[in-house]
C-alpha cells in the first residue's frame, strides 16, 4: 500500500471522493471514500476544458480545425458582430484561436462575479453573443484571465468544424479509442455541448486522459494524438494571475514542486514538474511525465480548506521525488 493509514486519514478529512495513483504502467494504488467511487459519474467541472483541448488538437491534426494562428473573426458566421469587429479600432480583429486556448483574448471578464461573468453568461440566450460583446480589457495575448465563456468559443468552432456535435465527435475519436461508455455532457441554449464546464466523468475515466497525455497521445499502440499537439498543449504558454499559480497552456495547467528541506538530497533534486487538469471543488488529472505518473483527484464541492491540489504538492509529490 502506497497510501498509507495516515494518507487515507487526511483524504478523508479532504473529502475526497477517489484518489488514484498510477504509477509506471500500473494502477500502484486507489482510495475510495466508499466502495466503487472510483467508478462513479461525477461532475468534472473545468476538467472539461481539458478534454476540450484534447478534442480541438485530434481536430487540427485532422486538418478540420482552424491553425492556432487565424484570427476568430474568420472562423465563426458572425453576421454583423464580424463585419463591426474589422473596424481597424476593434483589437477583436486580433483575436486568435490561440489567444482563446490561452485564455488570452483580452475580453473583460470577472468569472465569477459581476455582471461580465461565467454565471451571467449562462443565463443569456445566445452565449456566444454574449461572450464574443463584452467590451475588451486588454490587447489580446497580453494578459490571461480565467474565462469559460471563451471556452464556450472554442466548443462551438470545433463543433463548426467538424460538422456534429462535440459529445458525438468525442465518442468517436476519444472516448470511445479509450473505453469510456457512461458520460453526460451538458449544452447551450443552441445545443453547443459546453466547452469550460458541464461533462460528468468517473475517476477511472479521468485517469485514462491522464494516461494519454502521459503516453504522448498514444493508447494501445495506436496514436490517438501527435506527440507534437501534446507537447505544445500542455507547455506553459503564459503565467497566470495572482492568486493562482504556475502557467497556463491550451486549457491545462502547468506547474512545478521543489522540494523542500536543508538536507543535501534535497538540495540536488531537480523541481518535480507537472501539467494538470483542473475541475471547480476539486477535481484534478495531474501528470507528471519525469515520474511516468498520473494522479487522479475527485471531490464533491467544498469551497473552505485546503485544495486537494495544494495537498498533492504538499504531501504526494515528495512520494514521487
Amino acid at each position: 500500500m502506497i497510501l498509507g493509514p495516515e494518507l487515507r486519514s487526511e483524504m478523508q478529512a479532504l473529502e475526497l471522493n477517489s484518489c488514484l495513483l498510477y504509477r509506471e504502467g500500473r494502477l500502484l494504488d486507489t482510495y475510495e471514500e466508499a466502495p466503487g467511487a472510483s467508478g462513479e459519474q461525477l461532475p468534472i467541472n473545468s476538467c472539461t476544458k481539458s478534454v476540450l483541448s484534447a478534442l480541438i488538437c485530434m481536430a487540427m491534426a485532422q486538418g478540420r480545425f482552424p491553425a492556432p494562428e487565424t484570427p476568430v473573426i474568420e472562423c465563426f458566421d458572425f453576421g454583423s458582430r464580424k463585419a463591426a469587429a474589422k473596424n481597424e479600432h476593434d483589437s477583436r480583429a486580433q483575436i486568435t484561436v490561440e489567444h482563446l486556448l490561452t485564455l488570452t483574448a483580452g475580453f473583460q471578464w470577472s468569472e465569477f462575479g459581476g455582471s461580465k461573468s461565467f454565471p451571467t453568461m449562462t443565463r443569456s440566450a445566445d452565449w456566444i453573443e454574449y461572450v464574443w460583446t463584452q467590451p475588451m480589457a486588454n490587447a489580446p495575448g497580453s494578459k490571461w484571465v480565467y474565462n469559460s465563456g471563451v471556452s464556450q468559443l472554442l466548443a462551438h468552432l470545433l463543433r463548426q468544424a467538424v460538422g456534429m456535435p462535440v459529445a458525438r465527435y468525442a465518442e468517436r475519436e476519444l472516448f470511445g479509442p479509450l473505453g469510456i461508455r457512461q458520460y453526460a455532457w451538458k449544452t447551450d441554449p443552441h445545443g453547443t455541448h459546453t466547452g469550460g464546464y458541464g461533462l460528468e466523468l468517473s475517476a477511472l475515466d479521468l485517469l485514462k486522459l491522464g494516461r494519454l497525455y502521459l503516453q504522448n497521445g498514444v493508447w494501445e499502440g495506436d496514436s490517438l494524438l501527435p506527440r507534437s499537439l501534446t507537447d505544445h498543449s500542455v507547455a506553459p504558454a503564459i503565467a497566470v494571475s495572482p492568486p493562482e499559480r504556475g502557467y497556463y497552456g491550451w486549457h491545462w495547467w502547468a506547474d512545478a514542486v521543489t522540494p523542500e528541506g536543508e538536507d543535501a538530497a534535497a538540495k540536488t533534486v531537480e523541481p518535480l514538474s507537472y501539467f494538470y487538469a483542473r475541475g471547480y471543488g476539486g477535481q484534478f488529472v495531474i501528470v507528471v511525465p519525469s515520474r511516468a505518473a498520473v494522479v487522479v483527484l475527485t471531490r464533491r464541492p467544498r469551497k473552505k480548506g485546503e485544495s486537494p491540489h495544494e495537498w498533492f504538492r504538499r504531501r504526494l509529490a515528495p512520494l514521487l521525488v
